[in-house]
């Protein structure tokens, strides 16, 4: 299934065809930021990025928005409280006696009450791929999964059930993590304005008076890519990986660890280890990253923010792609500022952070744009 899903949605060739989508999703977005700018509005910059995250996702996915300006379903709420439970702790998976409490708890009625909005939406999605039939203009990673459906690719079978699966962790995954690194990356260019210059110097170099960065300019940008790679060193959309479960018994250091373990990765404690990284670890250095070897690959232990070896998410190019291009456009065309907190406030708002498998921004980012004097 990872196979198909890397071929058909996640591969570099198919990241690369899907530039349309994600220049005119990201110009939608500058729309409405000009629009704030030319008023001095404030922008809730959080909300904005995950709909845009979510539109994304959803046209190349599903073929095309369901959001709520398309008035379909309210993805964003749906899509925290999925998050926010993914990342509880179910104490009956741990210790099975005590099960009663995750249903006093409300716990149990949280995981039924999502787990049924959810699969009415996908069974939704997928009865309107049946419906359209093969004679769509365009041919979606729904149609796919139908079509392997209906001609049991290489003996592959797959039911109903199996495609709504399938697309809810496309969807879950292209989602929120793409969305929680972009912003992160907007709150922490904020707070350190000569990074946010530092990055639009370089950004204005390759696109001197144009009105888009393209995905072929960025490719230049060294400290965009830094910057991303900062960002994503401190703020690990999923701070403890996907878990895993031990299939043999292991040894290590001295322990015998048993079949049937469950296994966290703590990425997030691993990022800001001042043994690797130095006394400054906690610190948003971008710079750090221009001279280092670094990537996404899990090469490196020490920086795995997609995972490492055969778990490594598939993803890595087409989140990085979008997060790039999105990113160097908003401070491309304008500047940002924020409201002043009262003294002492300020860590505590903009760096709190949500509980769940992916860890985003607790409080919204209310941002102010405002056109760039070289833009105008």
């Amino acid at each position: 299934m990872k196979s198909l899903c890397t071929v058909h949605l996640l591969g570099k060739q198919m990241v690369r065809s899907f530039e349309k989508v994600r220049q005119e999703e990201i110009n939608s977005v500058m729309e409405k930021l000009e629009i704030a700018s030319s008023s001095s509005l404030p922008v809730n910059l959080s909300d904005v990025l995950l709909n845009m995250s979510n539109d994304v996702i959803c046209r190349i996915a599903m073929g095309r928005k369901y959001s709520r300006e398309e008035n379909t379903s309210n993805f964003e709420n749906q899509l925290r409280k999925v998050m926010e439970l993914l990342g509880s702790f179910p104490v009956g998976d741990y210790i099975p006696g005590l099960a009663w409490i995750d249903k006093v708890r409300g716990l149990d009625r949280k995981m039924e009450e999502v787990s049924k909005t959810f699969v009415e939406f996908l069974e939704r999605v997928v009865q309107e791929h049946v419906d359209e039939g093969e004679n769509k203009e365009t041919f979606d990673f729904v149609d796919m999964l139908l079509r392997i459906q209906r001609e049991k690719t290489n003996g592959f079978e797959l039911d109903r059930s199996d495609i709504r699966l399938i697309i809810l962790d496309i969807f879950l995954g292209g989602t929120t993590t793409t969305f929680t690194a972009i912003d992160w990356a907007m709150t922490l260019l904020i707070r350190h304005p000569e990074s946010m210059k530092k990055l639009q110097d370089e950004i204005r170099t390759y696109s001197r008076n144009k009105l888009y960065v393209s995905e072929e300019e960025v490719k230049n940008m060294k400290y965009l890519k830094a910057v991303i790679k900062e960002v994503l060193r401190l703020h690990p959309p999923g701070p403890l990986l996907i878990p895993r479960q031990l299939s043999e018994d292991v040894k290590l250091k001295g322990y015998d660890i048993v079949a049937g373990t469950m296994v966290f990765i703590n990425a997030w404690a691993i990022h800001r280890d001042i043994a690797k990284w130095g006394q400054d670890a906690e610190e948003f250095k971008p710079e750090r990253h221009l001279d280092l070897p670094l990537n996404f690959q899990g090469q490196d232990f020490n920086f795995i923010p997609f995972g490492s070896g055969r778990r490594i998410c598939p993803g890595i190019n087409f989140a990085t792609t979008l997060i790039e291009v999105a990113l160097a456009n908003f401070v491309y065309r304008f500047n940002w500022r924020v409201e002043n907190r009262l003294l002492g406030d300020d860590d505590e708002y903009y760096l709190a952070e949500t509980t769940g498998i992916e860890v985003c921004r607790k409080f919204p980012l209310i941002a102010f744009p405002s056109f760039a004097s070289f833009t105008i």
